[in-house]
């Protein structure tokens, strides 16, 4: 059968010839077919040409991450802050993270890396950045109803330990996600997405 470029359950085949004369597609892909996990805007575009795009466009936000456990949710939140085009994700600890939940999203992700928490607040301080922490413990306002700045950077904790009171203390903001059910604490990875949406649903212009 002759190449096609319709859309396949794998993503798109190899593009009929002759190629569109476009310097942001890749001949690798043109030729082989583009199964990439991206939307159809972005088939056959080479990634730095999609980086290069995203940047153009990156929301106001932030994210970061406690990682002293080697934490799983990392990789999720990557792939989260990808969807709603968050600016820079901190990973603030150590440097290795489980990277199979990114489903390779952190390739268009810019990922910034700190050695502890004081490094971490320093860069903000310098970036002009607040700080807004994420954690259901004592002193923290609902994310509902409370004000969310347009620039800011969100910071998330561990599954399980949840932030470090050296984060908490250093934060210029503490909010919570409010909870209905019986459990204490939701996943991490899950709350990342529903402030990243929270913030999408306060301040982002929404495609037509």
């Amino acid at each position: 059968m002759p190449p096609t470029h319709e859309a396949t359950t794998n993503g798109v085949g190899p593009h009929p010839e002759p190629w569109p004369d476009d310097p942001r597609l890749d001949p690798e892909l043109l030729a082989a077919g583009d199964t990439r996990n991206v939307v159809d805007r972005f088939r056959y575009w080479s990634m730095d040409a999609i980086v290069a795009e995203l940047d153009t466009r990156r929301h106001a936000f932030d994210v970061a991450i406690e990682n002293w456990q080697h934490d799983l949710n990392i990789g999720s939140i990557v792939r989260s802050a990808n969807a709603f085009l968050a600016g820079t994700v901190h990973v603030i600890g150590r440097r290795r993270w489980n990277k199979r939940g990114a489903m390779v999203t952190d390739r268009y992700q810019h990922v910034r890396y700190h050695p502890d928490v004081a490094a971490f607040l320093d860069a903000m301080r310098e970036d002009g950045r607040p700080v807004v922490a994420i954690d259901n413990t004592p002193g923290a306002e609902r994310i509902e109803t409370a004000a969310i700045p347009e620039r800011c950077v969100f910071l998330f904790g561990q599954e399980g330990p949840g932030l470090t009171d050296e984060a908490v203390a250093g934060a210029d903001a503490h909010l919570e996600i409010t909870q209905f059910g019986s459990t204490r604490s939701i996943n991490a990875s899950a709350a990342a997405a529903i402030v990243m949406h929270a913030w999408v649903v306060r301040h982002a212009v929404l495609p037509d």
